[in-house]
């Protein structure tokens, strides 16, 4: 008896380890409304990597989910444009980190709006949605602080026909390219 209860404690203690390091790195998102289409569709189902920005910092392309910026209880999913002292534009229907256009082939549609050069404030991120003309993001004048992001989108869950890896899209490189 006495070891059936030593092996239930540890399987309880275990099981308790498991639950909140899982709770601590991964969170599941279901995305609400039609701003990152076509990437992602409304009601389809997502694994959110917390973990990753415990070590390390989000980058240009990442797809995140963050706490809305007005403080109101709910999470919205963008796509990082800008980065902490890039400067953002969009014109002439493309968009421009540090004044180079940038390659986009995730986007719905091109802006049909103009933003005037902006520096990214330090501690925060330029992002917007894929669906750039029906998205309420950075083009509306505000940015993401740092603290309020909650993860990299990861895995897609939900539909079956979207199971898989989240494409990364690593729209840094193509600014590193044009600086050498």
């Amino acid at each position: 008896m006495r070891n059936f209860l030593r092996e239930a404690v540890i399987i309880i203690v275990l099981a308790l380890i498991i639950f909140f390091a899982a709770r601590a790195t991964i969170q599941t998102f279901v995305v609400v409304m039609t701003s990152m289409e076509p990437s992602f569709h409304e009601g389809q189902r997502l694994v959110v990597n917390k973990a990753v920005y415990y070590f390390g910092e989000p980058e240009r392309g990442d797809v995140v989910i963050f706490r809305a910026p007005s403080g109101r209880q709910e999470d919205f999913i963008k796509r990082v444009i800008g980065i902490p002292g890039d400067t953002v534009e969009v014109r002439d229907s493309a968009v421009y980190v540090n004044d180079v256009k940038i390659d986009e082939p995730y986007v719905e549609s091109p802006p049909n709006y103009t933003v005037g050069k902006r520096k990214v404030p330090e501690d925060n991120y330029f992002v917007l949605g894929d669906n750039r003309n029906h998205s309420n993001d950075s083009h509306n004048g505000w940015t993401v602080p740092r603290d309020n992001i909650v993860g990299k989108a990861w895995l897609s869950t939900w539909p079956p026909e979207d199971w898989g890896m989240v494409p990364d899209y690593q729209l840094g490189e193509q600014l590193n390219d044009t600086e050498t």
